[in-house]
């Protein structure tokens, strides 16, 4: 199977749940379209340039008849009504029709419009198709009616989780950095012959002083946003593995978590990072990135995808104050508070980066200072000082009742792991870190943790407050300590007895709460509450379980997610858990955590591990039945096949057999 290319993550529209609010993006900006409209368009974002309430609405004449778009309740004729279409990365397809019986003669059209935002300058293209299936001519002429705002500009320093509003900067209003809106077109109307068509193409953009861009092309716009695309999914995609099976729902779900990770990727030239991978983007919030989620979830495909452009995206947190902040803004700012999770996600993304190619010393050295520096913002345990009280719910994951919060299993064990890493990551490059103290702490935390926190008749970890109050909250950030090699055998078989149906086992996913908790658990805030998980959650949780040789219940766990796959063409913030969808209003639509069901297949299914020296470990798992083929990965200049079936696993590279468990080196240039 040939790589893959943009019509390989095209989505019918038919299949959408909520949130139904579709965008799509250039990689320098982002458009959406007007719910129930099959020409309609919503507002835009192209950083710096902001315009939220901006509103395009098209209505049809016909022969003198008004025929507007956007259907409304009641039977008879309502106007063109929408009949499905296709989202892709690049653009925005949708289809309606138009079909009345007037005076003794039908009137038949069909109408398609194609929504692509504009690539390297703001604004976006609507191309407009009307097919004639009546069986006479009609005079056609469509009416663009554009809302009366502007366009706002927002430093890039302040596009952080929330979208910009619709309201104007005061100190950019006085500058005269806002800027109206202008329609250009290439003419309005057309004689339709019966069978026959015409195509109308609407640019909006700014225009005046403040704009940033001369008037464009719309066509030539159009062109160059799919162009630049085709080449970015060539770019980004080139070295990732195609996946092709014959389990159902399989290979739609890796897809769609590609496309989760291809929408976050931006190449806009202020930016601090090109690429610039944001955390969400698409609806204009969380345009900022997360080290958090960016580094945390799916680090081994995210390198991959991003080849020597990842030590940028590691050099820019950095750069950032991680002691104080949480994310960086578009222009490199350091933006929130200090998150717990901060140190470790780094460290995963530096681990993933240095399996590919040989990393300075010197970024080592620089990732242990930001790291030492981010532990001491958190105070020391009051028995033995070895674990940190992390504080409330602002440094860690915002569930919004009491429980996990201050000195907890999770990240202190990620804590350990990210110690004893860089301790490996220091011997591979020559970095001069002190590796046995960092060794030597990492297992002390460890030991703390099983000692100061489990809970051997609950089960379960319990959290301490300052004041000696403990808590057992339920949450699923305990399994993170699964994978930090934290866990005694007794005690990871005592977590893992928790994942089952009625506690953390949804029908369509995970709970991000155990259901069975009655404190804690609450079916409103579904990404760290319960009811639901964040998007990367429920994969990294099938991932641990494949680490830990827990491949039927890894399986068992992965499985329940295949129907977003099916019905999303990127993944969401979150989505719930007992039924298929996710939050209508509230939440970003787009979240690159959603990269991690590729990365779970890859790295735990397909057990594809790579190593900090550069060699790269193969144990494949399979399941109960069906067929897998991952098919051309290329790593360190390697090109790797694995097909797993229930009875049989072959490995190739380079061409040639391996066995499964058979360090594949490096290849010496």
């Amino acid at each position: 199977m040939p790589p893959y290319s943009l019509p390989d993550f095209s989505f019918d529209l038919r299949r959408a749940v909520p949130p139904g609010q579709l965008w799509v993006g250039s990689g320098t900006g982002t458009v959406t379209q007007l719910p129930g409209t099959v020409c309609g368009v919503g507002g835009w974002f192209t950083p710096p340039h902001a315009a939220p309430d901006s509103r395009l609405t098209i209505s049809f004449d016909l022969d003198g008849r008004r025929i507007p778009d956007g259907s409304r309740p009641g039977a008879g004729d309502r106007g063109l009504l929408p009949s499905g279409g296709t989202w892709r990365p690049d653009r925005l397809v949708r289809r309606g029709t138009y079909h009345q019986y007037v005076d003794g003669h039908p009137i038949s059209l069909a109408v398609e419009s194609t929504l692509i935002p504009r690539h390297g300058s703001p604004g976006y293209v609507l191309a407009v198709r009307v097919h004639n299936r009546s069986d006479r001519p009609h005079e056609l002429s469509i009416r663009p009616s554009l809302s009366p705002t502007s366009v706002h500009h927002v430093p890039l320093s302040q596009w952080g989780w929330v979208p910009p509003n619709a309201g104007t900067d005061e100190r950019a209003q006085g500058l005269g950095l806002d800027a109206p809106i202008t329609l250009i077109h290439t003419g309005l109307t057309a004689l339709l012959a019966s069978g026959g068509e015409a195509t109308f193409t609407i640019g909006i953009q700014p225009s005046g002083p403040a704009a940033s861009a001369p008037l464009g092309d719309p066509a030539a716009d159009a062109a160059t946003a799919s162009r630049v695309w085709e080449e970015r999914v060539a770019q980004a995609l080139g070295r990732v593995p195609t996946l092709q099976s014959d389990i159902p729902g399989l290979e739609q779900y890796y897809r769609r978590s590609l496309a989760s990770g291809l929408v976050c990727w931006w190449d806009h030239p202020a930016f601090v990072t090109t690429p610039f991978i944001a955390t969400s983007g698409l609806d204009g919030g969380a345009l900022c990135s997360y080290a958090w989620d960016t580094g945390g979830y799916a680090p081994n495909l995210l390198s991959l995808m991003l080849g020597d452009h990842v030590t940028d995206v590691i050099e820019a947190f950095l750069d950032a104050d991680l002691t104080d902040r949480y994310a960086i803004a578009p222009d490199g700012t350091g933006l929130g508070v200090a998150y717990a999770y901060s140190g470790w996600s780094l460290t995963a993304l530096t681990r993933a980066a240095a399996a590919e190619r040989p990393l300075d010393p010197t970024l080592i050295s620089r990732l242990y200072d930001v790291l030492t520096a981010l532990d001491k913002r958190f105070r020391p345990d009051d028995q033995t000082g070895v674990l940190r009280d992390y504080g409330d719910q602002s440094n860690l994951l915002e569930m919004r009742g009491a429980g996990w919060e201050h000195v907890v299993a999770s990240p202190n064990a990620e804590r350990a792991w990210s110690l004893e890493t860089l301790a490996e990551l220091a011997e591979v490059s020559g970095a001069t870190l002190p590796v046995d103290e960092l060794r030597t702490s990492a297992q002390q935390i460890r030991t703390e943790v099983i000692r100061q926190l489990w809970d051997s008749d609950a089960g379960w970890f319990r959290s301490r407050y300052p004041d000696g109050h403990t808590e057992l909250a339920y949450s699923i950030q305990a399994f993170d300590v699964l994978r930090s090699g934290a866990c005694p055998p007794e005690v990871a078989a005592a977590l893992i007895n928790h994942i089952r149906p009625g506690a953390f086992l949804g029908s369509y996913g995970v709970s991000s709460v155990s259901a069975e908790d009655e404190r804690h658990y609450e079916t409103a805030d579904i990404d760290w509450s319960g009811a639901g998980a964040y998007t990367g959650e429920a994969p990294q949780l099938a991932l641990t379980l494949w680490e830990r040789g827990e491949p039927a219940l890894a399986w068992d766990v992965l499985r329940r997610l295949f129907w977003m796959g099916d019905h999303y063409p990127y993944f969401p913030q979150d989505h719930y858990c007992d039924k298929p969808g996710a939050p209508a209003t509230g939440r970003r639509i787009n979240v690159i955590a959603g990269l991690t069901g590729a990365e779970s297949i890859l790295t735990g299914l397909a057990g594809i591990h790579p190593h900090p020296d550069g060699s790269l470990e193969i144990r494949p798992q399979p399941v109960a039945s069906g067929t897998i083929r991952l098919q051309g990965l290329r790593y360190r200049d390697h090109t790797i096949d694995v097909d797993i079936s229930p009875d049989h696993t072959e490995i190739t590279v380079d061409g040639r057999r391996v066995s499964p468990g058979q360090i594949v080196p490096p290849r010496v240039s």
